[in-house]
């Protein structure tokens, strides 16, 4: 697998080997090995997670606060996303800024979202199947998150709003301005 920084400290975009040929294809998902020894972090992931979505649903912003903040290694094994995330970090020169990336079935490629990060996810497929694995327990008091449409964060989704589907919850996140860290 290639290792590739991008946008701020300790965020990588992984980019597998995908040796194919008439039967399909092969690629190895994650080497905490190889992923150590191109970024120098060690990811010790705790759970595994699949998420189903239709066209235009939009998971997030969410994260988890404290001692409960989660690192994600996350990836797409059917459909697209465009996947985004957002610096949570005070003192990184990013904070505040976001970063997106479009994640599907044909790239293959997975992001590595340090601690700090708030994430977010528009699927833009029919029946997207989004895999991540993530470092640290879930702890509900712990959750929380940032509106999608925050005029601060000025998220580029490449599509109108109005198309897409969003739960209850996550109409309800405050604005980045209001968030407690």
């Amino acid at each position: 697998m290639i290792v590739e920084p991008v946008f701020a400290k300790d965020v990588f975009l992984i980019k597998p080997k995908v040796y194919s040929d008439k039967r399909g294809f092969f690629y190895e998902f994650f080497n905490a090995r190889v992923f150590e020894e191109q970024t120098g972090l060690q990811a010790n992931f705790i759970q595994d997670n699949l998420a189903q979505s239709q066209q235009w649903v939009l998971r997030g912003f969410h994260f988890q606060k404290g001692a409960f903040a989660q690192a994600k290694l996350v990836s797409v094994l059917k459909g697209a996303v465009l996947d985004v995330i957002v610096d949570l970090r005070q003192s990184a020169p990013t904070y505040g800024q976001y970063f997106s990336v479009e994640l599907n079935e044909y790239n293959k490629y997975q992001l590595f979202i340090p601690r700090g990060f708030a994430h977010a996810y528009l699927s833009l497929m029919p029946d997207t199947l989004f895999y991540y694995k993530v470092d640290n327990k879930y702890h509900q008091p712990a959750e929380s998150g940032i509106r999608f449409d925050d005029p601060d964060l000025n998220v580029d989704w490449g599509v109108s709003a109005d198309k897409f589907l969003l739960s209850p919850k996550d109409l309800q996140l405050p604005f980045f301005k209001d968030i407690l860290l």
